[in-house]
């Protein structure tokens, strides 16, 4: 897929250039980012150009991952990244994508990366089919919960054992969101499991 450019009332998204490479590694730096996410660490001028030289773009290309880098739309200040992955899953009958995102420090506390997830979720609802997203994270990561929470994604639970971080398998949160839980349709009916009193 070609590289989209996504806009908010304060924000930009778009495909990141070699002229970020500054402001992501900056970023990067900050603990909690290595820590929650699978970002290298430490986290070199060189990671950041290979991150938006060559993976980035090759996910575009072969269709595993659509990442944007999140900007202010009025001073083009670096807020952070938003992402589909495991795009694996997204064409028939899965139709299913997973979404992840880092905020850069200083940007935290602004309402930035609900507003970016929210515009993500409408696309990959109207644009790209999506009928199930999915959102994980590190059990504890409390920032990444409460983003995914205002963006309206269901908590469903946590996974024992799933993610392996630094040779120690971890456990994981998991969340979803579906089209019909912000009143939009979707082409494949959805059965769900009655409840019981």
């Amino acid at each position: 897929m070609e590289p989209v450019t996504l806009t908010t009332d304060r924000l930009v998204l778009r495909p990141l250039r070699l002229d970020d490479a500054a402001a992501v590694h900056a970023a990067c730096q900050e603990p909690d980012i290595p820590r929650w996410t699978s970002v290298p660490s430490p986290y070199a001028r060189e990671d950041a150009e290979e991150f938006i030289g060559r993976a980035s773009p090759a996910g575009w290309q072969d269709d595993s991952t659509y990442t944007l880098g999140v900007f202010t739309a009025d001073e083009g200040a670096l807020v952070g990244t938003m992402a589909l992955v495991r795009l694996a899953q997204l064409p028939a009958p899965g139709h299913q994508a997973e979404i992840g995102y880092w905020t850069a420090k200083e940007q935290r506390g602004r309402g930035y990366t609900v507003e970016a997830a929210r515009e993500m979720i409408r696309w990959a609802f109207e644009d790209l089919g999506v009928e199930r997203l999915e959102w994980h994270a590190e059990a504890g990561n409390e920032g990444s919960r409460a983003v995914a929470l205002k963006a309206g994604f269901q908590m469903e639970g946590t996974f024992r054992s799933k993610l392996v971080r630094e040779g120690t398998r971890r456990d994981i949160w998991i969340g979803s969101l579906l089209p019909s839980d912000l009143g939009r349709p979707t082409k494949t009916p959805y059965l769900p499991y009655p409840e019981r009193a």
